[in-house]
C-alpha cells in the first residue's frame, strides 16, 4: 500500500475512534463543545503539534493528514447543513434531566450524568434549592438550560401589567430546514393543527426555516424570506 493511502486511512481511523471514545465518555467530558467540535479540535491539535515538532515523521505524511482530517470535518460539516439526522448523530441531542419537577434517572444514566454534577451546574445557574425547577436539559455542548416553575421566576414588566396564565406546554420544536419533525409531532398529536396554523399563515412547508409550539401554546414561525435586507451583524 503507498505511504500516502495509509496515511489517510490511518487519519480517517483515529477520527472514528476518537468519535466513539467521545460518544462513550459522555457530555461531561466535552462541556462547551459538542462531540463532533471536540474530536476535531483535539485531532486538529495534535497533528499540527506532531507537523511543529516531531521530527521524525515525514513532513509530507502530517501534511496529508492534517488535510485529510480538514477534508473531514469541512465534508460532514456541509452535510450536517442539509440532514438533520446526521447532525443528530455527529452532535448529538439534547437529554432532558427533570421533567415535572421529577430527576430523570435513566436519562441521567445513559450519559453517565451524576446528581453531584446535576447539582453543581444548577448551583452555576443560581439554583440552590431543586424543587424551583421544572425542566433542565443538558444541551449537546454540555451546558445545562433551566426553566423554572413560574412561581420562582424573576417578575417581568409584563407581570406587572397583567395577569399572566400559568404556561401548559413545554416548547416543541415541529418544522426545521423545511421539513416536518414528525416524531415531535405524531407523539403530540399535533397534525391537524400545524396544518390549520399554516393554513392561517398562508405559508407552505418549503417557505419555512424553523417552527416551534412555544410554552403559550400558540407556533413561533421563522420564514426563509424575512424581509430583512442589511442584516444589524452579517458574517
Amino acid at each position: 500500500m503507498p505511504d500516502h493511502i495509509e496515511v489517510i486511512l490511518r487519519t480517517m481511523f483515529a477520527f472514528a475512534i476518537l468519535f466513539g471514545g467521545a460518544r462513550l465518555l459522555g457530555k461531561q467530558t466535552i462541556a462547551q463543545m459538542n462531540i463532533f467540535d471536540f474530536i476535531a479540535a483535539i485531532s486538529l491539535g495534535s497533528i499540527a503539534a506532531n507537523l511543529a515538532f516531531n521530527t521524525t515523521l515525514p513532513l509530507q505524511h502530517t501534511t496529508i493528514s492534517f488535510v485529510t482530517l480538514v477534508m473531514i470535518i469541512y465534508v460532514i460539516s456541509l452535510l450536517a447543513l442539509r440532514s438533520r439526522k446526521l447532525r443528530g448523530f455527529m452532535a448529538g441531542k439534547p437529554t432532558l434531566v427533570i421533567q415535572n419537577g421529577k430527576i430523570l434517572e435513566g436519562n441521567m444514566k445513559g450519559m453517565r450524568y451524576t446528581l453531584d454534577y446535576l447539582n453543581q451546574q444548577l448551583r452555576e445557574k443560581d439554583i440552590f434549592d431543586i424543587s424551583e425547577v421544572e425542566f433542565a436539559m443538558i444541551e449537546t455542548d454540555g451546558h445545562m438550560s433551566v426553566k423554572k416553575y413560574p412561581s420562582f421566576e424573576n417578575v417581568t414588566r409584563k407581570d406587572l401589567h397583567l395577569f399572566m396564565k400559568a404556561e401548559r406546554y413545554m416548547p416543541i420544536e415541529v418544522i426545521m430546514d423545511g421539513k416536518f419533525i414528525l416524531k415531535n409531532i405524531h407523539e403530540n398529536q399535533l397534525e391537524q393543527w400545524i396544518e390549520e396554523e399554516l393554513k392561517k399563515r398562508q405559508l407552505s412547508l418549503k417557505d419555512i426555516v424553523y417552527a416551534v409550539r412555544s410554552s403559550n401554546g400558540s407556533l413561533y414561525v421563522d420564514t426563509y424570506d424575512d424581509h430583512i435586507h442589511s442584516p444589524i451583524d452579517q458574517e
